[in-house]
């Protein structure tokens, strides 16, 4: 008798059901403290396996490997009814493991189509404020890895991160990848370079929009910080933006300046080699500009010795025939180059 009483197994959308419901009542317990104790704890215990279970069927684990199915009816019923604001907002009433579940849950949503369609990418263009949310808890030391790794993962869709490179939360990296806490502060790095360089077109019209408060901004914050690995960060990530084809419009222009040429000298200067060699894929760019201004041939001129004696002892640990190539193309063009009148 007793196998004719056993319970359904519980579907993925009955799983999503009950963690929203549980979820309601976490924050219901935040904001009445005197709620008995012992009955919020068992509550909380039951969302962390209910995120553990939703976790389970996103990731698969040692013995199965996810079902396409069970993730897609997971995928639809989560942006229904606003499940993912509420976990966002509850997560602060969550214990660690359950954080760590829940943000592994986010993060894999991003990525779930169903019939072709990621249903992220249409909910947050419609929760676009979800995105300050997320923004700010990089400013709380307990909850920052975690929105953090949200935060990352929904820029992957264009809309997201167009929305907030044209925000002023963009602004707040330059603050974010220098917080004194190591991990919040790599953490932000990484997101920094994914916003500046996932999205090609979106970037490159950012840039040009921005160009002058962003680069004045990224120069005296980043490459002139006192920091040192907020300098080597910052110089590794000019370079993949300088580089990068979708952007020659703004790096012809970054190249043409004297405050920016003199800044990668002194960058040159540097004693660690690593910041000496990403300095030098920035320095180059100046140096093979054919439309040089004026001003940026009779300051590399007037410098001439002393750049050519600093090129002399750039070299990476190992040995690298590109980058000796570029460096006598570098050297030739250097001691090639005569004065000139300014205009």
């Amino acid at each position: 008798m007793k196998g004719l009483f056993k319970s359904k197994p519980r579907t993925p959308a009955d799983i999503v059901h009950h963690t929203r419901h549980l979820l309601l009542y976490a924050d219901r317990s935040a904001s009445f403290p005197d709620l008995r104790e012992s009955k919020r704890n068992e509550k909380l215990a039951e969302l962390s396996k209910s995120l553990r279970d939703l976790k389970l069927i996103l990731y698969g684990n040692s013995e199965a490997e996810p079902v396409p199915e069970a993730c897609a009816q997971l995928t639809q019923e989560f942006f229904k009814d606003d499940t993912l604001r509420r976990l966002i907002t509850s997560l602060p009433n969550l214990n660690l493991e359950a954080r760590k579940d829940a943000t592994q849950v986010v993060a894999n949503l991003q990525r779930q189509q169903v019939s072709s369609r990621l249903i992220a990418s249409d909910y947050l263009q419609s929760n676009l404020d979800l995105l300050d949310l997320l923004v700010q808890g990089f400013e709380n030391t307990d909850m920052a890895l975690h929105y953090g790794t949200m935060f990352r993962e929904c820029i992957r869709h264009q809309i997201v991160a167009k929305y907030v490179l044209d925000s002023q939360h963009v602004k707040k990296f330059f603050h974010y990848i220098q917080l004194p806490n190591f991990d919040i502060a790599a953490d932000a790095a990484a997101t920094f370079k994914e916003l500046l360089t996932r999205h090609k077109s979106t970037v490159a019209e950012f840039l040009t929009k921005n160009e002058d408060w962003f680069f004045a901004d990224y120069n005296s914050k980043l490459l002139e910080s006192s920091n040192y690995i907020t300098r080597r960060q910052a110089i590794k990530l000019l370079g993949d933006i300088l580089l990068d084809r979708s952007n020659s419009a703004v790096m012809t222009k970054y190249v043409s300046s004297m405050d920016n040429l003199r800044i990668l000298m002194n960058l040159l200067r540097e004693s660690s080699k690593t910041i000496q060699i990403e300095a030098f894929h920035v320095f180059k760019l100046f140096v093979a500009n054919q439309n040089k201004p004026s001003d940026i041939i009779n300051i590399l001129v007037a410098n001439r010795n002393k750049l050519l004696r600093l090129l002399a002892d750039v070299k990476p640990d190992k040995e690298d025939e590109s980058f000796e190539a570029d460096k006598a193309q570098v050297v030739r063009e250097i001691a090639s180059l005569k004065p000139r009148d300014r205009a």
